[in-house]
């Protein structure tokens, strides 16, 4: 005769004594009636510590910017411009290079802080003050996909959940009408999804994404946001008739976090109906704020959009806002046509960018509100072909503007060539746990227990970098 399958206690209780241990037991645990409400998991929850950002935008360059050519001016390159590289290459490259290759573009000081920026980025440059500017990031993978899962969920091997995720999960949203996460125009490439998943936290931490990197941003839209078969009322009508029978199922069965938040996402996707296409309805800002963000220019508005629409969803307490840069052809991915290609993608960018650091510092949101900028790695600073540059995970740039991290102040440095980082270098897991740490969570303690071990963004490593901390 085979073996019973196993059962709960609760299962246990409610099939003895014709089930009134199960009314104990639920007396006990003081279950809810079918018309109580269930807590809503996004709603928000106090940080491990006094937080100094309660929101981050990330403006992702997918591609990967050349360090040297934007924030990381190096003399010695351009002196040694065509020789022969005077240190080690590594020892896995993502392609054959050659020489060495200076920049095309000039660096200039700007600011009280004197910080350089190139050519490229005039616009931002005159928010240099406003920068903490780090120049020795370092990464393990040359390869996109690898680097951007990286980047987005501190491991380029397995499926993790993401960044976003982890401050959804971590802090919830301020806006109970909005998702806490929300990534504009996102890639399908190099991780697709898995950029802005929850892997397996809950479902509600992951992103919710507006169209993607092939949909101009004033097309981009939630999926399904419209329904054209029932009106308001009848939605309304029938989810208060399913709602009446999860939460009967509840009484009976006990609690259940999968129906529970199974319960909210209709409830949220009922109210985002209204929420999201009035967000997205920019027509009431002036016509000073659209010029602002290169509205009134063809190649700046769509990015320019993006930002706009960030500098919204932020401002209406959406916790993680993630804006991409990128197209068919991976951006800022220039192995040859350097000049080209970077100045072009930076006249799209630049003026955005600037437009969204101005809007938020006039608005009192820049205070709060951590903004991160920057691509999976660098470019070399040795020729690919005669007018590229290739892949560099070893060496690279990203900045900080807000949300407690030190204006002014450019952090660590890579060598006189700008290949290696060399001091206070700074790893992928480093910047995750600084991130957290300036919305008040410990990366040690951010953790989720699944399949036996308690997981965290920054897996066993990262250190908190102070020196970026005001």
């Amino acid at each position: 005769m085979p073996a019973m399958p196993p059962f709960s206690r609760r299962e246990m209780l409610r099939s003895s004594c014709a089930g009134f241990g199960y009314l104990a037991l639920q007396g006990v645990l003081g279950l809810e009636s079918a018309k109580a409400a269930v807590i809503d998991p996004l709603a928000p929850k106090q940080p491990h510590f006094p937080a100094r950002a309660k929101r981050v935008i990330f403006l992702l360059m997918k591609g990967g910017p050349s360090q040297v050519d934007t924030f990381d001016p190096k003399p010695l390159l351009e002196r040694d411009n065509g020789k022969p590289p005077p240190f080690a290459l590594p020892r896995v490259k993502f392609a054959e290079t050659g020489n060495l290759l200076k920049s095309p573009w000039k660096f200039r000081h700007y600011g009280q802080s004197g910080l350089p920026v190139s050519d490229l980025f005039p616009h931002v440059a005159k928010h240099v003050d406003d920068l903490c500017i780090i120049r020795s990031m370092h990464g393990t993978n040359p390869a996109h996909g690898g680097a951007l899962l990286k980047l987005h969920t501190g491991s380029d091997t397995f499926v993790r959940p993401s960044l976003g995720s982890w401050v959804s999960y971590g802090l919830g949203t301020e806006n109970s009408d909005l998702p806490a996460f929300v990534t504009i125009c996102p890639t399908l490439a190099h991780g697709g999804v898995n950029n802005w998943g929850s892997a397996f936290l809950p479902a509600h931490c992951q992103g919710t994404p507006l169209g993607n990197a092939s949909i101009p941003a004033d097309q981009a839209v939630v999926r399904h946001i419209h329904n054209k078969k029932l009106s308001p009322e009848m939605q309304r009508a029938q989810l208060d008739l399913v709602s009446q029978m999860n939460h009967s199922h509840l009484d009976v069965a006990g609690a259940n976090a999968a129906l529970e938040a199974r319960i909210n996402s209709f409830e949220l996707a009922y109210r985002m109906q209204s929420t999201m296409p009035e967000l997205q309805d920019i027509s009431g800002e002036s016509e000073a704020t659209r010029k602002m963000y290169g509205l009134d220019d063809p190649v700046t508005a769509n990015f320019g959009r993006q930002c706009l629409m960030a500098r919204r969803f932020a401002e209406s307490g959406v916790r993680f806002v993630q804006v991409t840069h990128s197209d068919g052809f991976v951006q800022w991915d220039q192995h040859s046509d350097l000049l080209k290609g970077h100045t072009k993608n930076a006249a799209e960018v630049d003026k955005p960018i600037a437009g969204l650091l101005a809007d938020l510092k006039s608005r009192g949101l820049l205070d709060d509100t951590l903004v991160v900028w920057g691509g999976e790695f660098g470019r070399t600073p040795v020729a690919q072909g005669s007018d590229g540059r290739d892949h560099n995970p070893h060496g690279f740039t990203m900045w900080l503007a807000g949300g407690g991290s030190k204006p002014g102040t450019a952090y660590g440095a890579t060598d006189d060539y700008g290949y290696y980082a060399a001091v206070d270098k700074v790893h992928i897991h480093d910047l995750h746990a600084t991130i957290l740490h300036l919305l008040g969570l410990d990366h040690l303690r951010l953790t989720y227990r699944y399949a036996g071990r308690d997981f965290r963004l920054t897996d066993i490593a990262g250190e908190v970098v102070k020196g970026v901390i005001a």
